[in-house]
C-alpha cells in the first residue's frame, strides 16, 4: 500500500502550485471585471486546453473507463455528437454573446424576453451546476476520504469542507482570471496522468502499442456503434444527436464554459478556442474508453474480482496495489486535476450568476465576495445529500439530470434564436417547471406501460415542450423582444 503521507505530500504539494498561480495572477488589484471575465486578456490556446479538463471532470475520470463494462465504447456516438454540437456553438451563440458584451451569458434573455425569462433562465443554470458540481466534487471527495483521510480518522463531511476550502482560496481574488491558468495546468496533469495509466497497464500486460491497438480492438467491448436496438439507450441516432443538444446546453448555455470564452479578447480567438478544445475531446475521451478495455482484459487476466459499481472499477484496481504504488500517485494526482479543474471554474460561473443575474449587483466587490463564500457552503450541503442517496454511473446520472434542468434553457435560448416572435414572459416560469415534469410524466408511463426507456433524448423532448408552451404563450402578448442575430 502507498505510504498515506506521501499521497498527503502529493495533494499539498499541487495545492500549493495552484495556490503560487493564484497569488501571481492576483497581484495586481482586481475587481469584478477581472473576476468576472479576467479583464478580457485571456489567451485562446490557454482556455482550450482548459476547458478540456473543466469538461471532462473527476467524474469523467472515473464513469468513462468504467463504463466500458456496461455500455462497451459506446459513448463515442455521444463524444461525436459533442463535436458538432461545439461548431453550432461557435458560429451561432459565441456572436451572439460577444455582441452582447455582458459578464453573463444569460442577460441576452433579458433583452429578448424580459425580466422573468431573464431571472428564470439564469435560477435553472444555478440549479443545474449547482448539481452537477456537486457530483463532480463528490467523485474526488470519496476517493480522497477512502485513500488518505481515512487513515487519520478525519469525517467525510470535514474533508469535503477542506476540498472546497482549497478551490475557495485560490479563487477567491481574481476568479476567471487565475482559472484559465490553473486549468491549463489541470488539464495538462490529468492528460498526463491518462496516458501514464495506459502506459503502465500495457507494461503490465506485457503488451507494446500495437499490441495494446490489437487487444482493444478484438475485445468484446470494442464495440462503438449500436444500430439495431431502437428501444435501448445506446443507439446511435439517440446517442449522436443527444450529444449534440448536451454541448449545446451543458456548454454553449453554460455560464461557467462560456464565461472562460468570454474572458478572451475577441469572437475570432474565441471561436478558434472552442474548435480547438472540441477536436481534442474526441481522442481525449477514446483514450479514457480504451483505458477502460484495458481495466477490464487485466482484471480478467490476473483474475481480479471487480467491483459491482461501474464508477469503482478504476479506483480500485490503481490504489490497492495491482498496478503498482506508483500508479496510485498518478492517478491521485490525475483525479484532483480533474476534480478541481471543474469545481473551480463552477464555483466562479455560479457566484458570477448570482450576482449579475439574480441580485443584478455586477460592481459590487463586497457582496460577490460573500456570495463566493455562500455558494461553497451550499455546494458542501448538496454533496452530503448526493452522498446518501448516490448510486449508479455518476456521469449518466449528471448527464440525465441535465435532461430536466437544462431542456428549459434549450427551448429559451433556440426560441430566441430561431424565431422573431415574443412570448408572454409573465409565463415562462411556469412553462420551465410544467416541461421538467410533464418529461418525468412522460419517462414514467414509458418505462412501465410502453417498455420503452428514454435516454439522454429526453433533452430534446424537454426544450421542444419549452419551445412549443413559449410559442404558445406569444399569442397572447403583443410585444416583440429584439432578436440580435435579426436585428
Amino acid at each position: 500500500m502507498t505510504n498515506i503521507y506521501l499521497l498527503g505530500g502529493v495533494l499539498l504539494g499541487y495545492f500549493a502550485l495552484l495556490m503560487l498561480i493564484s497569488t501571481f495572477q492576483g497581484k495586481k488589484p482586481s475587481g469584478n471585471e477581472s473576476f468576472f471575465r479576467g479583464d478580457r486578456r485571456s489567451p485562446w490556446i490557454v482556455v482550450a486546453i482548459g476547458m478540456v479538463g473543466a469538461s471532462l471532470s473527476g467524474v469523467s475520470f472515473v464513469s468513462v473507463p468504467g463504463m466500458v463494462r456496461a455500455t462497451d465504447m459506446t459513448y463515442m456516438q455521444t463524444v461525436l455528437g459533442f463535436l458538432v454540437g461545439y461548431i453550432l456553438i461557435a458560429k451561432i451563440l459565441l456572436p451572439v454573446y460577444y455582441k452582447m458584451d455582458a459578464p453573463s451569458i444569460y442577460v441576452y434573455l433579458r433583452g429578448r424576453f424580459g425580466i422573468r425569462s431573464y431571472k428564470t433562465g439564469a435560477s435553472f443554470f444555478l440549479i443545474s451546476k449547482l448539481i452537477g458540481a456537486a457530483a463532480r466534487m463528490y467523485v474526488v471527495a470519496i476517493i480522497l476520504q477512502t485513500f488518505i483521510f481515512d487513515a487519520f480518522r478525519v469525517p467525510f463531511v470535514l474533508t469535503v469542507a477542506l476540498i472546497i476550502l482549497m478551490i475557495w482560496l485560490y479563487t477567491m481574488k481574481s476568479g476567471i482570471k487565475t482559472i484559465v491558468w490553473t486549468d491549463m495546468l489541470q488539464t495538462l496533469a490529468m492528460l498526463t496522468t491518462l496516458v501514464l495509466m495506459v502506459i503502465q497497464l500495457a507494461k503490465s500486460l506485457d503488451f507494446n502499442m500495437k499490441e495494446i491497438w490489437q487487444a482493444i480492438i478484438a475485445s468484446e467491448h470494442s464495440h462503438m456503434f449500436e444500430w439495431k436496438d431502437w428501444s435501448g439507450k445506446q443507439h446511435f441516432v439517440k446517442q449522436f444527436f443527444s450529444g449534440i443538444f448536451i454541448a449545446l446546453v451543458m456548454t454553449g448555455l453554460d455560464q461557467d464554459m462560456m464565461q472562460k470564452n468570454l474572458s478572451i479578447n475577441n469572437l475570432k480567438d474565441a471561436q478558434r478556442n472552442i474548435y480547438t478544445y472540441g477536436f481534442a475531446f474526441v481522442p481525449v475521451n477514446l483514450l479514457f474508453l480504451s483505458l477502460g478495455v484495458l481495466l477490464l482484459i487485466f482484471a480478467q487476466q490476473n483474475g481480479i474480482v471487480l467491483p459491482s459499481a461501474n464508477d469503482d472499477i478504476l479506483p480500485t484496481l490503481a490504489t490497492q496495489g495491482y498496478l503498482g504504488n506508483i500508479t496510485t500517485i498518478v492517478f491521485l494526482l490525475g483525479i484532483v486535476a480533474a476534480a478541481f479543474s471543474s469545481a473551480d471554474s463552477a464555483l466562479t460561473a455560479l457566484t458570477t450568476s448570482l450576482c449579475v443575474d439574480i441580485l443584478d449587483k455586477p460592481k459590487d466587490v463586497r457582496l460577490r465576495r460573500w456570495m463566493h463564500v455562500l455558494i461553497s457552503v451550499v455546494m458542501l450541503l448538496i454533496i452530503l445529500v448526493f452522498k446518501a442517496v448516490n448510486s449508479g454511473s455518476l456521469i449518466d446520472a449528471i448527464y440525465t439530470i441535465a435532461g430536466y434542468t437544462y431542456g428549459p434553457l434549450l427551448g429559451l435560448f433556440a426560441y430566441g434564436l430561431c424565431t422573431k416572435s415574443a412570448v408572454n414572459d409573465k409565463w415562462t416560469p411556469y412553462i420551465a417547471v410544467a416541461a421538467p415534469m410533464f418529461c418525468a410524466l412522460l419517462q414514467y408511463v414509458s418505462t412501465h406501460f410502453w417498455h420503452y426507456v428514454f435516454g439522454y433524448e429526453l433533452l430534446m423532448i424537454n426544450g421542444l415542450l419549452t419551445f412549443v408552451a413559449l410559442w404558445l404563450s406569444g399569442k397572447t402578448s403583443k410585444t416583440l423582444g429584439a432578436n440580435p442575430l435579426v436585428s
